[in-house]
């Protein structure tokens, strides 16, 4: 293990993705067995995400599927990634993270994001629309109000006086948004890595501490897959890629699909577009390359830690290549014995 990864900790995105012919409740019972796998490998944390009518995605309660998750494990970490601000009351997030973190104290993240229903549709049904998102500062600063002294007389019991870690989910100026609000900044590399590095400079610039956090703090999130071969990593990327492409020309995001019958497809010029654009980014490869490019985007961003979020068809070998990158960075040694924490 290279010195520039044994100072970061490695935690797990699981968006409960459906295979094709999978039921949408096989695919949360899987969730929940992977966060006690996760737990088992030594990962930092575990967290769930927010989709609204996507047939290819189970989660969409993530509070409800965080407390399942947080049953089934005693030490690991566990929080969303995240709670869609815009799509909810301030209130009833509060309350709900306020009882989980009263059930499963010490271990419960709040990890937050803006983005709202993926159709009108969709919009409508949450009771929301993009609009939502533009009072995003003012939702965050009442939510966060309701863990110290509540927010014009109404107090969320039994959240308020609990410390429940916030991060936010960076896109566009949510970079500085978070160096504002004095919060830990999640980030992935969309639009590529170059744009990534320059957020998170202007995140450690302006930030400013607060209650959350008292220094900046980085979770990069990747998608990395290990495997024993090279060609063998990057066949496991395609059932995503695919569902990219299904979703950017279809208007839906579907199960994933096997491999084969990917490569078996004739796909028009603007799909293959899409489909190669889907296959980059990623980290993938035999231990010895993941290793090597996983230091390089650690070194070049500063990273405290990275959030590991990766779907495949086969869920026997997107298991093993969590397991590998546990061992490839010694998380196993590391165990549950933690350090110092900035962030929680």
């Amino acid at each position: 293990m290279t010195s520039a990864l044994s100072s970061v900790r490695f935690s797990v995105l699981d968006r409960s993705r459906v295979r094709r012919g999978q039921s949408h409740p096989a695919a949360l019972r899987e969730t929940v067995e992977f966060a006690r796998l996760a737990e088992q490998w030594g990962y930092h944390r575990f967290w769930v995400s927010e989709h609204h009518s996507v047939p290819g995605v189970a989660g969409s309660a993530p509070t409800v599927l965080a407390a399942a998750a947080a049953a089934a494990t005693s030490r690991i970490r566990i929080g969303t990634g995240g709670v869609m601000l815009p799509n909810h009351q301030p209130l009833v997030v509060a309350e709900q993270f306020g009882v989980l973190e009263s059930l499963y104290p010490g271990r419960i993240d709040m990890g937050l994001g803006r983005s709202v229903g993926f159709t009108d549709g969709v919009r409508r049904a949450l009771g929301h629309d993009k609009r939502d998102a533009e009072d995003f500062d003012a939702q965050l600063a009442e939510l966060l109000a309701y863990f110290t002294e509540g927010r014009h007389g109404v107090h969320a019991w039994p959240a308020e006086g609990l410390r429940v870690p916030a991060f936010l989910l960076a896109t566009g100026s949510g970079a500085e948004r978070a160096a504002r609000f004095g919060l830990p900044l999640v980030i992935a590399a969309v639009g590529g890595e170059d744009r990534m590095a320059e957020a998170i400079e202007r995140y450690r610039a302006q930030f400013r501490p607060g209650a959350v956090a008292a220094a900046a703090y980085v979770v990069v999130s990747a998608s990395i897959v290990v495997a024993d071969t090279t060609a063998e990593a990057h066949r496991l990327l395609l059932p995503e890629a695919w569902s990219a492409v299904y979703a950017r020309t279809r208007g839906e995001f579907p199960p994933l699909l096997p491999p084969a019958d990917i490569e078996a497809r004739t796909m028009t010029d603007r799909e293959r577009r899409i489909f190669d654009e889907g296959l980059r980014g990623h980290l993938y490869g035999t231990e010895d390359e993941v290793a090597d490019r996983l230091e390089r985007l650690v070194r070049r961003t500063g990273a405290d830690e990275v959030l590991v979020h990766t779907s495949t068809y086969d869920r026997a070998a997107r298991l093993e290549s969590h397991r590998r990158l546990a061992l490839l960075t010694g998380l196993p040694q590391a165990g549950a014995r933690g350090r110092a924490d900035t962030a929680a």
